[in-house]
């Protein structure tokens, strides 16, 4: 060790970084690529990070907001948020081309809201309002058969036409504990609420949620790799700030770290959002290298081990 070089403790958080869903949606527009040549157009970000998306555009991507905008003759990728019901029907109405990279785990919440209405019931979807994910489920159904509950006072507020009527669907990459709270509100409330038959929160938000509860106690600073716009890395902040981090901030890369908040920290823990690349992480322990001298200790929660098939049109990329 240097005489001249503060040490740090870097606890790092695993698992972090991609999950089964985003890496499937990647590889769809890559092979998409490969097969079809550029460009492919990408409906919406596929996934919430902006080094994702600019490599994805090196490649022969080409992001647009709406359908509206794809040429007939190329083919379109729907995101990994899913999309409204509206968008796959105009894309037949148009005889598009299209692939649809939503996650298996949002279209799974997709099957169970249609499922809920077939059965009679009015849904209440926890999720953030505007975020894509919600605007694909509450497109699965026709206008006012999904209510959104964003927060516990919205749980504790709202008021059905049919109390005993009533079925229950989340967003997947909230913050478990929050959602449980708003959860346990709604079934006090109503009791005979149909629940989802498998918790809806994505296996990989929980994971990462968990890793960062792990560390967080330790933690002088946690930095949580991802987007702004990325809703499993802002609540990875926020879980790591309520377990009990000392500061936890959101970077989208190691240029953004703030070092004077670095410098201040003894115990710094890292994480990185579902939707962040591992070469960002690696990066990250780069530049903490180049300054100090780090005692890196890896805190594993559980493994990984789920892997999602691509769909049929591209099995034959190799």
């Amino acid at each position: 060790m240097s005489d001249d070089r503060a040490s740090k403790t870097v606890l790092l958080a695993a698992p972090r970084g991609f999950c089964a869903g985003v890496d499937r949606a990647i590889q769809i527009v890559e092979k998409s690529i490969e097969k079809y040549g550029a460009p492919v157009y990408v409906r919406h970000e596929i996934v919430h990070n902006r080094h994702v998306v600019n490599r994805l555009v090196e490649l022969g991507a080409v992001f647009v907001d709406e359908l509206e905008e794809c040429p007939d003759d190329r083919p379109v990728v729907f995101s990994a948020h899913g999309v409204p019901k509206s968008v796959p029907a105009a894309a037949l109405a148009r005889d598009l081309n299209f692939l649809d990279a939503t996650c298996p785990l949002v279209s799974k919440v997709h099957v169970e809201a249609e499922k809920h209405a077939k059965a009679g019931h009015h849904i209440l979807l926890i999720g953030h309002e505007g975020h894509p994910e919600v605007i694909g489920t509450m497109g699965q159904l026709p206008e006012g058969d999904i209510s959104l509950i964003e927060t516990e006072d919205d749980a504790r507020n709202f008021i059905p036409d049919d109390p005993q009527n009533l079925a229950l669907v989340t967003q997947t990459t909230l913050s478990v504990d929050d959602t449980s709270a708003m959860i346990d509100i709604l079934k006090a409330r109503f009791p005979n609420i149909a629940l989802p038959y498998k918790e809806d929160i994505c296996y990989a938000t929980t994971n990462r949620q968990m890793a960062v509860k792990a560390i967080a106690e330790k933690c002088d600073l946690l930095m949580v790799l991802g987007s702004v716009t990325s809703s499993n890395s802002k609540r990875l902040v926020e879980v790591g700030d309520k377990a009990g981090a000392e500061k936890a901030m959101l970077i989208s890369s190691a240029e953004s770290i703030d070092w004077a908040v670095v410098d201040a920290a003894k115990v710094i823990g890292l994480s990185a959002g579902a939707s962040a690349p591992e070469y960002l992480t690696d990066g990250v322990i780069a530049a903490l290298r180049s300054k100090y001298d780090i005692d890196m200790q890896e805190v594993e929660v559980t493994k990984e081990k789920v892997i999602f098939r691509l769909p049929r049109k591209l099995l034959d990329v190799a």
